[in-house]
């Protein structure tokens, strides 16, 4: 069990994370949501104009910058790329698209389901159903094939652009795009949010948190310690939830289908 410690203790940290986040401002049931802050992001330097999902999210800034952080303490610093970029573009796009559909990432989903979101239940069945589909073409042999050690400089661009959209959002200059209604209005303050991400990116790159990967090692291998952080943090979102909802604060458990935050109730596309 010992070994197992570090990406419990991983998800238990990031569920508590998101639980705070919704309490000092960000939408319910979206404390923490890679696809969606990623999309706020878009909106936030003019990539799309829906007006109600336009906000540079800090959290995604914290994210890449702690992940790195705890990669050169750790001597782990290695830049590696190269390998079927057209393809993990084509995989990217898909992934983004259905994490869309659905309106959640898989943290979200597990973030929805710890705040009773039933319209969960049904992404994490198609979910699932789409993982063992993948575990079928590895066992086939499928592969992106090998990464190559590629400049240092490759590396630190993704942080740098991180360090510009935060001094974008901060400075908040006239073609930075802010919403004034809908999810991108819903927003922690940035000093807590930036921090949050750090924790985030830090615990996730120490302890290899993926919710994917855990599913999928569960199916081939039986392994379930990736898994077991994402158990995790449903039990620390779902007693962080029935906390806040005893204190009367912003969240709360709220179980059923309709009425959900940020959230669709057509069955088929969540789980598609």
């Amino acid at each position: 069990m010992r070994e197992h410690l570090p990406v419990i203790l991983a998800g238990l940290v990031v569920g508590i994370a998101s639980v705070v986040l919704v309490a000092l401002g960000n939408p319910v049931n979206m404390g923490f949501c890679i696809a969606c802050f990623l999309r706020d992001i878009a909106g936030g330097v003019g990539l799309h104009q829906a007006p109600i999902v336009q906000y540079i999210r800090p959290e995604i800034i914290g994210l890449v910058l702690g992940a790195l952080i705890m990669a050169l303490a750790g001597k782990e610093f290695k830049v590696r790329g190269g390998s079927s970029p057209m393809t993990r573009f084509v995989l990217g796009f898909c992934v983004m698209v259905g994490a869309l559909m659905f309106l959640g990432c898989p943290l979200r989903m597990v973030i929805r389901l710890g705040g009773g979101d039933g319209n969960a239940i049904l992404g994490l069945i198609g979910f699932i159903i789409g993982i063992f589909v993948g575990t079928l073409f590895l066992k086939k042999g499928f592969s992106l094939k090998k990464s190559q050690p590629q400049p240092k400089i490759e590396g630190l661009l993704m942080p740098a652009v991180g360090v510009g959209l935060l001094t974008l959002v901060i400075a908040a200059p006239a073609f930075i795009f802010f919403s004034t209604e809908g999810p991108g209005s819903m927003r922690a303050p940035i000093a807590a949010a930036l921090v949050v991400g750090l924790v985030v990116g830090a615990i996730a790159q120490r302890s290899r948190l993926c919710m994917a990967g855990g599913i999928r090692d569960a199916m081939m291998l039986r392994d379930f310690h990736l898994l077991m952080g994402f158990v995790a943090i449903f039990v620390a979102v779902l007693v962080g939830n029935l906390i806040v909802g005893a204190m009367g604060l912003k969240g709360g458990f709220t179980p059923g289908f309709a009425g959900q935050a940020v959230a669709h109730t057509d069955g088929l596309w969540n789980l598609l």
